[in-house]
């Protein structure tokens, strides 16, 4: 498979050791100093094209892409504002783009048990409810894409909390998502349910960017050929 990488920081580079040693083609590597290679003509070489940057440039990238008409896969987060009106494009013109605010695998699954936890935990009113996020110092969004997705998921079924808020909340219908910075810290997502006889708590710790990397590759391949907006529950048929 010929992939072409847009944004070759630290996740950037992951990405491509990953895929190479997986027996695939980088046909084009574009970092902040050489976005005057973003073109149709060099987007077109590639089957798929694996886009990590900045909020700031996020959008523009998947448009280019569909100009290309070539399969997106999107880890940048801190871009919600613009993603309905990218699936809409993408669903009426028959493009492809999948987009994950974390690729991990251990993540994904985490996600199906904070749903879980969230369920059963609805009906018990004893217990108040927050999180925290630990990243790097690097880290550009908070609360990280993941969080924001937690969090989503948590105030969908604890109805007795109505939003949040990237501090320590006073408020009993305000979910609380503490948001610390870190080296080298790649992540850390916890939530924790507390009353006054006990705690629950669930927590996701990675260890490096191998999994989000390996799993951005595994999206990259299962996404090649196929047209319509995706998820990683898709891909891990989750």
């Amino acid at each position: 498979m010929k992939i072409a990488l847009i944004g070759y920081g630290k996740m950037g580079k992951a990405i491509d050791a990953i895929a190479t040693a997986k027996g695939h083609e980088i046909v084009l590597r574009v970092d902040v100093n050489s976005q005057h290679l973003l073109t149709r003509e060099l987007l077109g070489q590639a089957d798929v094209a694996i886009e990590f940057t900045t909020p700031e440039t996020a959008y523009h990238n998947v448009l280019k892409c569909f100009e290309a008409n070539v399969p997106v896969v999107c880890g940048t987060t801190g871009w919600l504002d613009k993603l309905p009106e990218i699936k809409a494009l993408c669903e009426e013109k028959h493009h492809a783009f999948l987009h994950a605010t974390n690729f991990s695998i251990g993540v994904n699954i985490f996600f199906e048990v904070n749903k879980k936890l969230a369920a059963l935990m609805a009906t018990q009113p004893q217990y108040d409810v927050s999180m925290e996020e630990i990243h790097h110092t690097q880290k550009k969004d908070a609360p990280s894409g993941t969080a924001l997705t937690l969090a989503e998921q948590l105030l969908a079924t604890v109805t007795r909390k109505t939003g949040w808020v990237n501090e320590e909340s006073g408020q009993p219908d305000v979910l609380s998502i503490i948001s610390k910075r870190i080296d080298p810290a790649p992540g850390t997502h916890s939530v924790t349910y507390t009353s006054g006889i006990d705690d629950i708590s669930i927590t996701h710790t990675a260890h490096s960017r191998e999994g989000f990397a390996a799993g951005a590759v595994t999206a990259a391949e299962w996404l090649k050929g196929k047209a319509g907006v995706f998820t990683m529950k898709d891909v891990l048929n989750l």
